[in-house]
Protein backbone atom coordinates (compact mmCIF):
# COMPACT_ATOMS: atom_id res chain seq x y z
CA UNK A 1 0.00 0.00 0.00
CA UNK A 2 3.36 2.33 -0.20
CA UNK A 3 3.56 2.83 3.58
CA UNK A 4 7.00 2.60 5.36
CA UNK A 5 6.62 -0.12 7.73
CA UNK A 6 8.43 -1.36 10.58
CA UNK A 7 8.01 -4.67 11.95
CA UNK A 8 9.54 -5.68 15.37
CA UNK A 9 9.98 -9.18 16.58
CA UNK A 10 9.61 -9.40 20.19
CA UNK A 11 9.12 -12.83 20.61
CA UNK A 12 11.68 -15.49 21.62
CA UNK A 13 10.35 -17.75 18.92
CA UNK A 14 11.45 -15.90 16.00
CA UNK A 15 8.68 -16.56 14.07
CA UNK A 16 8.36 -13.12 12.64
CA UNK A 17 11.93 -13.09 11.50
CA UNK A 18 11.52 -16.26 9.69
CA UNK A 19 8.42 -14.76 7.77
CA UNK A 20 10.61 -12.41 6.19
CA UNK A 21 13.56 -14.08 5.46
CA UNK A 22 15.19 -12.19 8.51
CA UNK A 23 18.86 -12.58 10.01
CA UNK A 24 18.49 -13.25 13.42
CA UNK A 25 22.23 -13.36 13.97
CA UNK A 26 22.66 -9.87 13.55
CA UNK A 27 21.78 -7.40 16.51
CA UNK A 28 18.12 -8.44 17.71
CA UNK A 29 15.86 -7.04 19.80
CA UNK A 30 17.50 -8.24 22.81
CA UNK A 31 20.45 -5.96 22.06
CA UNK A 32 18.56 -3.37 21.79
CA UNK A 33 16.45 -4.15 25.48
CA UNK A 34 20.07 -4.91 26.81
CA UNK A 35 21.54 -1.41 25.93
CA UNK A 36 23.97 -3.29 23.26
CA UNK A 37 22.73 -1.58 20.34
CA UNK A 38 20.57 0.98 19.29
CA UNK A 39 17.24 0.23 18.45
CA UNK A 40 18.23 2.02 14.70
CA UNK A 41 21.26 0.10 14.02
CA UNK A 42 19.09 -3.27 14.76
CA UNK A 43 16.85 -2.26 11.94
CA UNK A 44 17.42 -4.84 8.80
CA UNK A 45 16.20 -3.77 5.28
CA UNK A 46 13.97 -7.44 3.74
CA UNK A 47 13.83 -8.24 0.38
CA UNK A 48 10.62 -6.58 0.29
CA UNK A 49 10.20 -2.64 -0.26
CA UNK A 50 9.49 -0.58 2.02
CA UNK A 51 9.35 -3.21 5.00
CA UNK A 52 11.93 -3.11 7.72
CA UNK A 53 12.79 -5.52 11.22
CA UNK A 54 14.24 -6.18 14.09
CA UNK A 55 14.58 -9.42 14.49
CA UNK A 56 13.83 -11.55 17.50
CA UNK A 57 15.81 -14.55 19.06
CA UNK A 58 16.11 -17.14 21.69
CA UNK A 59 17.95 -14.76 24.20
CA UNK A 60 14.35 -12.60 24.44
CA UNK A 61 13.64 -15.66 26.66
CA UNK A 62 15.37 -14.46 29.55
CA UNK A 63 14.08 -11.11 29.26
CA UNK A 64 11.48 -11.48 31.76
CA UNK A 65 13.77 -12.93 34.28
CA UNK A 66 16.52 -9.99 33.64
CA UNK A 67 14.06 -7.39 33.69
CA UNK A 68 12.12 -8.72 36.86
CA UNK A 69 13.98 -6.51 39.12
CA UNK A 70 14.47 -3.00 37.28
CA UNK A 71 12.38 -0.09 38.31
CA UNK A 72 10.11 0.87 35.54
CA UNK A 73 11.04 -2.97 34.17
CA UNK A 74 7.54 -2.37 31.68
CA UNK A 75 9.10 1.23 29.92
CA UNK A 76 12.25 -0.40 28.42
CA UNK A 77 10.75 -0.90 25.06
CA UNK A 78 9.30 2.87 25.33
CA UNK A 79 12.31 4.27 25.59
CA UNK A 80 14.73 2.12 23.50
CA UNK A 81 12.41 2.90 20.43
CA UNK A 82 11.60 6.02 20.76
CA UNK A 83 13.60 7.68 18.24
CA UNK A 84 11.78 5.19 15.92
CA UNK A 85 8.34 6.35 15.69
CA UNK A 86 8.93 9.43 13.13
CA UNK A 87 10.56 7.24 11.03
CA UNK A 88 7.97 4.45 9.64
CA UNK A 89 4.13 5.07 9.11
CA UNK A 90 3.30 2.04 10.72
CA UNK A 91 5.57 -0.04 13.59
CA UNK A 92 4.22 -3.47 14.63
CA UNK A 93 5.94 -5.29 17.14
CA UNK A 94 4.59 -9.17 17.53
CA UNK A 95 4.53 -10.25 21.22
CA UNK A 96 4.71 -13.81 22.95
CA UNK A 97 1.57 -15.10 23.19
CA UNK A 98 2.07 -14.28 26.92
CA UNK A 99 1.55 -11.29 29.25
CA UNK A 100 4.97 -11.28 30.90
CA UNK A 101 7.23 -8.31 31.13
CA UNK A 102 8.22 -8.34 27.63
CA UNK A 103 4.44 -8.49 26.75
CA UNK A 104 3.83 -5.29 29.26
CA UNK A 105 6.52 -3.31 27.83
CA UNK A 106 4.36 -3.67 24.30
CA UNK A 107 1.75 -2.64 25.76
CA UNK A 108 3.00 0.15 27.55
CA UNK A 109 4.62 1.49 24.56
CA UNK A 110 1.49 0.75 21.84
CA UNK A 111 -1.06 2.98 20.70
CA UNK A 112 -3.39 0.15 19.48
CA UNK A 113 -3.40 -3.41 19.37
CA UNK A 114 -4.56 -5.52 17.35
CA UNK A 115 -5.63 -8.68 18.43
CA UNK A 116 -4.83 -12.62 16.63
CA UNK A 117 -7.64 -14.88 17.63
CA UNK A 118 -7.67 -17.97 16.43
CA UNK A 119 -11.13 -19.46 16.45
CA UNK A 120 -11.13 -22.09 19.07
CA UNK A 121 -12.49 -21.95 22.49
CA UNK A 122 -9.48 -21.37 24.68
CA UNK A 123 -8.88 -18.17 22.35
CA UNK A 124 -12.06 -16.80 24.00
CA UNK A 125 -10.62 -17.44 27.63
CA UNK A 126 -7.41 -16.02 26.89
CA UNK A 127 -9.01 -12.70 25.36
CA UNK A 128 -11.21 -11.71 28.20
CA UNK A 129 -7.47 -12.22 30.24
CA UNK A 130 -6.21 -9.84 27.71
CA UNK A 131 -8.98 -7.67 28.00
CA UNK A 132 -8.40 -7.17 31.68
CA UNK A 133 -4.74 -6.41 31.58
CA UNK A 134 -5.33 -3.94 28.78
CA UNK A 135 -7.76 -2.03 31.24
CA UNK A 136 -5.35 -2.45 33.86
CA UNK A 137 -2.71 -1.16 31.43
CA UNK A 138 -4.43 1.79 30.49
CA UNK A 139 -5.22 2.81 34.49
CA UNK A 140 -1.55 2.49 35.75
CA UNK A 141 0.97 2.97 32.42
CA UNK A 142 -0.38 4.01 29.07
CA UNK A 143 -3.91 5.71 29.38
CA UNK A 144 -3.59 6.34 25.58
CA UNK A 145 -3.50 2.76 24.39
CA UNK A 146 -6.84 1.35 22.77
CA UNK A 147 -7.67 -2.03 21.17
CA UNK A 148 -7.75 -1.34 17.57
CA UNK A 149 -9.70 -4.14 16.84
CA UNK A 150 -9.68 -8.27 17.18
CA UNK A 151 -8.97 -10.62 13.93
CA UNK A 152 -10.21 -13.68 13.35
CA UNK A 153 -7.11 -16.43 12.11
CA UNK A 154 -7.53 -20.37 11.26
CA UNK A 155 -10.93 -19.92 9.95
CA UNK A 156 -11.95 -23.16 8.68
CA UNK A 157 -16.00 -23.45 7.23
CA UNK A 158 -16.19 -26.60 7.15
CA UNK A 159 -15.74 -26.19 11.70
CA UNK A 160 -19.12 -25.69 13.58
CA UNK A 161 -16.95 -24.21 16.51
CA UNK A 162 -14.96 -22.10 14.41
CA UNK A 163 -18.41 -20.26 13.45
CA UNK A 164 -19.55 -20.31 17.10
CA UNK A 165 -16.35 -19.23 18.48
CA UNK A 166 -17.10 -16.10 15.43
CA UNK A 167 -20.36 -15.61 16.40
CA UNK A 168 -20.01 -15.37 20.01
CA UNK A 169 -16.79 -13.31 20.34
CA UNK A 170 -18.38 -10.67 17.60
CA UNK A 171 -22.08 -10.71 19.49
CA UNK A 172 -19.85 -9.61 23.01
CA UNK A 173 -17.70 -6.92 20.81
CA UNK A 174 -19.20 -5.92 18.14
CA UNK A 175 -17.41 -2.34 17.47
CA UNK A 176 -14.20 -4.37 18.54
CA UNK A 177 -14.05 -7.36 15.36
CA UNK A 178 -12.82 -6.67 11.82
CA UNK A 179 -14.96 -7.35 9.11
CA UNK A 180 -11.83 -9.47 7.43
CA UNK A 181 -11.39 -13.32 8.73
CA UNK A 182 -8.27 -15.18 8.03
CA UNK A 183 -9.03 -18.61 6.57
CA UNK A 184 -6.89 -21.63 7.15
CA UNK A 185 -5.24 -22.59 3.78
CA UNK A 186 -2.29 -25.14 2.80
CA UNK A 187 -0.48 -21.66 0.83
CA UNK A 188 -1.36 -19.88 4.39
CA UNK A 189 1.04 -22.37 6.01
CA UNK A 190 3.44 -23.00 3.71
CA UNK A 191 4.38 -19.40 3.23
CA UNK A 192 6.64 -18.75 5.84
CA UNK A 193 8.43 -21.54 5.64
CA UNK A 194 10.19 -20.22 2.21
CA UNK A 195 10.43 -16.96 3.98
CA UNK A 196 7.84 -15.01 2.08
CA UNK A 197 4.66 -13.16 2.92
CA UNK A 198 1.64 -14.64 1.70
CA UNK A 199 1.35 -11.92 -1.18
CA UNK A 200 4.47 -12.42 -2.37
CA UNK A 201 4.58 -16.50 -2.37
CA UNK A 202 0.61 -16.75 -3.83
CA UNK A 203 -1.07 -13.71 -4.38
CA UNK A 204 -3.80 -15.03 -5.75
CA UNK A 205 -4.87 -17.23 -2.93
CA UNK A 206 -7.51 -16.43 -1.10
CA UNK A 207 -5.21 -16.01 2.42
CA UNK A 208 -3.18 -13.27 0.42
CA UNK A 209 -6.63 -11.44 -0.69
CA UNK A 210 -7.70 -11.80 2.67
CA UNK A 211 -4.72 -10.43 4.63
CA UNK A 212 -4.55 -7.43 1.61
CA UNK A 213 -8.34 -7.12 2.97
CA UNK A 214 -7.32 -6.34 6.74
CA UNK A 215 -4.65 -4.17 5.87
CA UNK A 216 -7.16 -1.89 4.03
CA UNK A 217 -9.30 -2.00 7.34
CA UNK A 218 -6.14 -1.73 10.12
CA UNK A 219 -5.20 1.31 8.05
CA UNK A 220 -9.29 2.93 7.64
CA UNK A 221 -9.63 2.10 11.31
CA UNK A 222 -6.11 4.21 12.35
CA UNK A 223 -7.01 7.20 10.18
CA UNK A 224 -10.46 7.39 12.69
CA UNK A 225 -8.48 7.58 15.89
Amino acid sequence: MGYKVLLIDFDSQGNLTGAVSGDGRKPTMYDVMSGRVSAEAAVQETPFQNLYLIPGSIDLAGLNVELADEEDRNLFLKRMIADLSSQYDFIFVDCPPSLGVITMNALAWAESIIIPMQCEYFSMEGLNLLMRTVSNVRKELNPEIKILGIVFTMFSKKSRLNAEVVRDTSEFFPSLVFKTIIPRTVRLAEAPSFGLPINVYDISNVGSKAYAALAKEVVNRVDQI
